[in-house]
């Protein structure tokens, strides 16, 4: 049985964000949403805490550690090319230790801070979701 396609996925993210009003986004080329930009995140494994899992996926990704601030809602991500099915939970995140690198090139392009207000287009469902309630709650 397969996450996402036999039942319903957890899965995760951080919108990590700087001082400079700036959120650390990566291309996909690999699985869903080839040649999309999107957070840092990926699937909750059995017996992990949400908050965990983003710990470890942003750490998997860019070899950093990350500070979890707060909660940003969750997306019901459904995919109908994939046939997935994927309810992904968000979390306001900053860089706590380590300078990001792409630490999974077989799946990330590329990788860079950008604006808040000029984000990189196509942007992922669970990527633009959590920043328009950051961005409600924290307004430029």
């Amino acid at each position: 049985m397969k996450a996402g396609k036999d039942y319903i996925g957890v899965g995760c993210g951080a919108l990590i964000v700087n001082d400079k009003g700036e959120t650390l986004l990566l291309k996909r080329k690999s699985r869903n949403e080839i040649g999309w930009w999107c957070k840092p995140g990926g699937a909750v494994e059995y017996g992990e805490t949400v908050e965990n899992a983003v710990r470890r996926e942003v750490r998997e990704e860019f070899g950093v550690e990350v500070e979890l601030l707060e909660p940003l809602g969750y997306t019901n991500q459904i995919l109908p090319n994939e046939k997935e099915y994927w309810v992904a939970f968000h979390y306001l995140a900053r860089i706590a230790k380590g300078e990001p690198q792409n630490m999974e090139p077989d799946k990330t392009e590329t990788f860079g801070w950008f604006p808040l207000n000029k984000l990189p287009e196509p942007l992922t469902q669970t990527t633009r979701e959590p920043v328009e309630i950051y961005l409600k709650q924290h307004p430029l």
